[in-house]
């Protein structure tokens, strides 16, 4: 017979207190170690093992791909080697890194910028995860997420010096001074993102900054990546119009089908330098292909052009009737960047069922012409450098011209865009 009663049922409840189980045997108590003084907690990580690691983790996932570029856009049928191809891959990675290079035919420093948004990227994570293994994960310490940025960047400054002692036995002369120092600036600064994001500073941050300042920036960024957009289009549309021309410079090479395919890769790894120079041409200032030549809405002179793809969708004159209209591309971006910010500060308005002043609306406005300027200048800068000596040793466009007309286009842009949303929209009354 079952000795299952109606007051002890035959399924205990969880929430049973726990002196009314039976005295018979007692279950002893779980011993738990006391920590040591001084020792990490159990699960976290030291931090130099930890941003050891994801430095070089972040090394090697943006070096690899750059050396298997590189090795194809070196294949042909009687050159390419796996070393060949790893010392290249060395020398594209420093360049992604805007460190230069010294060859016996000049200094060679045009960074790749797709390359240094792959390495930026890739520091970031470093970063997360670094903020992570420390256990600094969620508890908003500046000092926790700037001590992780720190550390990562001198284990990916001694990285950088590295490559570049490996690279000068090989005969070219890269300063591993120079290539420490970017490297950990680089490298500190993107991890600095990650950690900061990952310990909720970021979030602290801008909660405590004044609203204008971050609809100001907010609308700056939309409005640099507007224009960075409308830089790609154009670039994209003229290398399409000469396409024959990048056709025969790429089969030029002799290389075969696989050597032709690295340089159609390398020649996108400057993509984005071109989307910056598109930028610069649509702002007014141009760009230049090498000393004393000018590449501008209303003058294009230049020389002999080393046979790269890309340049064969450079423009073969000033800009004339229809062709005119892109110089109201950045204005329109600026103006539709200025309209979003009406709308979503309006938006936020009507949900509280209270108005928009005019400065509440053009305050911000005005802050994204230098928040813009400020952005398209740091890419301008980035995207140049030398390509060799003499002529080519001064190509990509001058930052602060870039700087300056970018931030008086977007300042005036977003304010009429801005007052523009809000006049042509109703606004709640009290």
């Amino acid at each position: 017979m079952s000795r299952v009663t109606p007051d002890q049922p035959r399924h205990p409840a969880a929430e049973a207190a726990a002196d009314a189980r039976p005295s018979g045997r007692a279950r002893p108590a779980p011993r738990v170690p006391a920590p040591r003084s001084g020792e990490p907690p159990r699960g976290r990580a030291p931090l130099p093992v930890a941003a050891g690691v994801a430095a070089l983790w972040a090394a090697v996932t943006s070096w690899l791909p750059v050396s298997v570029v590189l090795g194809l856009a070196q294949l042909s049928e009687d050159a390419g080697s796996v070393p060949g191809a790893l010392r290249a891959g060395l020398v594209g990675w420093l360049l992604g890194h805007g460190v230069p290079v010294e060859t016996s035919a000049g200094p060679l420093g045009l960074t790749p910028l797709a390359l240094t948004a792959l390495a930026v990227w890739r520091l970031t994570r470093a970063g997360v995860h670094v903020s992570r293994a420390v256990g600094a994960r969620g508890n908003r310490s500046p000092g926790r997420a700037l001590t992780a940025a720190v550390a990562v960047a001198i284990a990916y400054g001694l990285l950088g010096s590295l490559a570049a002692l490996a690279v000068g036995a090989g005969g070219l002369r890269v300063s591993p001074v120079r290539a420490g120092l970017t490297f950990a600036v680089l490298g500190g600064l993107a991890a600095l993102v990650g950690a900061l994001r990952t310990t909720g500073v970021w979030v602290l941050l801008a909660r405590r900054a004044p609203a204008a300042l971050r609809d100001g920036v907010r609308t700056g960024l939309v409005a640099g990546l507007l224009l960075f957009g409308a830089g790609a289009g154009a670039a994209g549309l003229a290398v399409a119009t000469g396409g024959g021309d990048a056709a025969d410079m790429i089969g030029a090479y002799r290389t075969g089908v696989a050597g032709q395919a690295g340089i159609t890769l390398v020649s996108l790894a400057y993509a984005p330098n071109a989307t910056v120079w598109s930028v610069s041409y649509l702002l007014g200032p141009g760009f230049a292909v090498g000393t004393d030549t000018a590449v501008r809405t209303s003058e294009v002179s230049v020389g002999a052009l080393p046979a790269v793809p890309l340049l064969a969708g450079l423009p073969r004159g000033p800009v004339d009737g229809l062709g005119a209209a892109l110089l109201a591309v950045p204005v329109l971006a600026a103006m539709a960047a200025g309209w979003l910010l009406a709308r979503r500060l309006l938006r936020l308005a009507a949900e509280d069922r209270a108005p928009v002043g005019w400065s509440t609306l053009l305050v911000p406005a005005a802050l994204a012409g230098p928040v813009a300027g400020l952005l398209l200048g740091l890419a301008a800068a980035a995207s140049g450098g030398p390509l060799g000596g003499g002529r080519l040793a001064d190509i990509g466009p001058a930052a602060w011209p870039v700087a300056g007309v970018a931030t008086l286009v977007i300042a005036v842009g977003a304010l009429l865009g801005a007052a523009a949303g809000r006049s042509l929209t109703r606004t709640p009354t009290r």
